[in-house]
């Protein structure tokens, strides 16, 4: 079974009423922390990664590996899902490398400048035929998720979705998931205040949802930004400042609003680097990758088990059997 596509998981969830993790990974041991903890749990999963950011040298190796991977799981139902891509060129190559799902993220013309709604609907549409015909599945993206997705220095200002195009885009694109946005912010900075109803929008997912209730719905830059992670990173040399993310009780709320599919990056790649950075502390001679990553392995695999037990899929691999 392993490979499912993102329209499979996340209509189960549907039925089901509970949401899926998407859980970023950055190399091969990282994806094993996710399918391992995804089989401790009993939780179907969605695997992503965006193209250009894993510290492999080259993103066709890292694919290939990460296809082989998810086999060695079959009783976890995997989507095997590219996050961000930035052009129809990378959804292609992802496609074509085995993946079983792509997003399309047309809401940006480059880093800085919003695409215009007309701009958006024709780069995702463009990919939306091309990956029916193989069978994979398409998020899109509508207004602008704040932040830098990757990581990097670049930041996009917030964009709230608008119900109304909501509804213009998914007739006009056939996209099987949209990602809208409703104030969260990508990265490890986000809000300077704890986020509540004028910061957080989680009115417009019911409104969007009842536009659109065939399209699942999508919750980007939602990590929580653990507190005591934030301060073991710093207490090992970290220069984290002091932020809030999504508290996990608004997550598991927009379950029950319509949100389907919950992207975290951030939280799992926090704990990862904690215990990283713990132990290279510990051990001031310490030069050996396999023994601090390890440490961050597992520490990452904790995470995410907890975040699946939040999302409610945690037991939930029966439905795709």
């Amino acid at each position: 079974m392993a490979l499912i596509t993102l329209a499979a998981a996340l209509e189960a969830a549907r039925e089901g009423n509970y949401g899926v993790g998407a859980f970023n990974v950055t190399d091969l041991a990282q994806a094993e922390a996710v399918l391992d903890a995804a089989a401790e749990t009993d939780s179907p999963v969605i695997v992503q990664t965006i193209a250009g950011a894993s510290v492999h040298g080259r993103d066709e190796l890292f694919w290939e590996a990460l296809v082989t991977l998810v086999a060695r799981y079959p009783e976890v139902p995997t989507v095997l899902h590219l996050d961000h891509g930035a052009s129809y060129e990378d959804c292609v190559r992802a496609i074509d490398a085995g993946f079983t799902s792509v997003m399309i993220d047309g809401s940006m013309r480059d880093h800085t400048t919003p695409a215009t709604f007309e701009e958006n609907v024709a780069v995702t549409r463009r990919v939306v035929e091309y990956a029916h015909q193989h069978g994979v599945s398409v998020e899109g993206e509508l207004g602008t998720i704040g932040g830098s997705e990757d990581g990097g220095a670049s930041s996009k200002e917030i964009v709230l979705a608008d119900p109304d195009e909501a509804e213009r885009f998914v007739a006009e694109t056939g996209v099987d998931a949209l990602a809208v946005a409703i104030g969260t912010s990508h990265g490890a900075y986000k809000f300077t205040s704890p986020p509540d109803g004028t910061v957080l929008r989680m009115d417009l997912i019911s409104e969007i949802a009842q536009r659109i209730p065939k399209t699942h719905l999508v919750m980007h830059g939602s990590s929580s930004l653990p507190a005591d992670l934030r301060e073991r990173i710093n207490a090992f040399g970290g220069k984290l400042p002091e932020s809030w993310g999504v508290p996990e009780s608004e997550k598991a709320r927009s379950t029950q609003l319509g949100i389907r599919k919950i992207n975290q990056g951030m939280d799992s790649h926090m704990a990862w680097t904690a215990e990283v950075r713990a132990y290279l502390d510990a051990d001031g001679i310490g030069c050996d990758p396999a023994l601090y990553g390890s440490k961050g392995r597992v520490a990452m695999q904790q995470m995410v088990a907890d975040r699946m037990q939040v999302f409610g899929q945690a037991g939930q691999s029966y439905r795709h059997r």
